[in-house]
């Protein structure tokens, strides 16, 4: 395959990530009394951090937030990539292994952490990026001065 097609095979799958991951909010997993009696904890404890007035529950919303936003931003960067690698595949891979590298570190934390959807996205984005590096190194670069003649 193509190191543009794999790039944005990626990018698709972020973005399936970034909108479930976003859907999911406000990301606390069931409606039993136990789990909304810690809910309702979190957004009762206030406390100052940096003369603001936080709760718990400002924070764990506020980061699921955070994360949807640089979700998108992951998905957007991934299509990008594939654009640029279509000319250029050299320059596109240091931002692929960073890429790779902090979906492969994801994928550790949703297995220690989540559960199987976000798991099984985060591997195939590896999965995706790892081939797409493999093929950029046989890719070679269309030289600017090429498309003159």
């Amino acid at each position: 395959m193509k190191t543009t097609l794999l790039l944005r095979i990626a990018a698709v799958l972020a973005v399936l990530f970034a909108l479930g991951h976003t859907m999911g909010g406000p990301w606390t997993p069931t409606e039993e009394r136990s789990a909304a009696s810690v809910v309702d904890a979190m957004k009762s404890v206030r406390f100052d951090v940096a003369g603001s007035s936080r709760s718990y529950w400002d924070f764990y919303y506020g980061f699921g937030v955070s994360i949807s936003v640089y979700l998108f931003a992951q998905a957007i960067l991934l299509w990008l990539l594939a654009t640029l690698a279509k000319t250029q595949a050299a320059a596109a891979r240091p931002f692929v292994v960073v890429l790779l590298a902090s979906y492969a570190a994801n994928v550790f934390v949703t297995w220690r952490y989540f559960f199987v959807v976000p798991l099984v996205l985060s591997i195939a984005i590896v999965i995706c990026l790892t081939l797409a590096l493999v093929a950029s190194r046989r890719h070679v670069d269309i030289e600017p001065s090429a498309h003159l003649t």
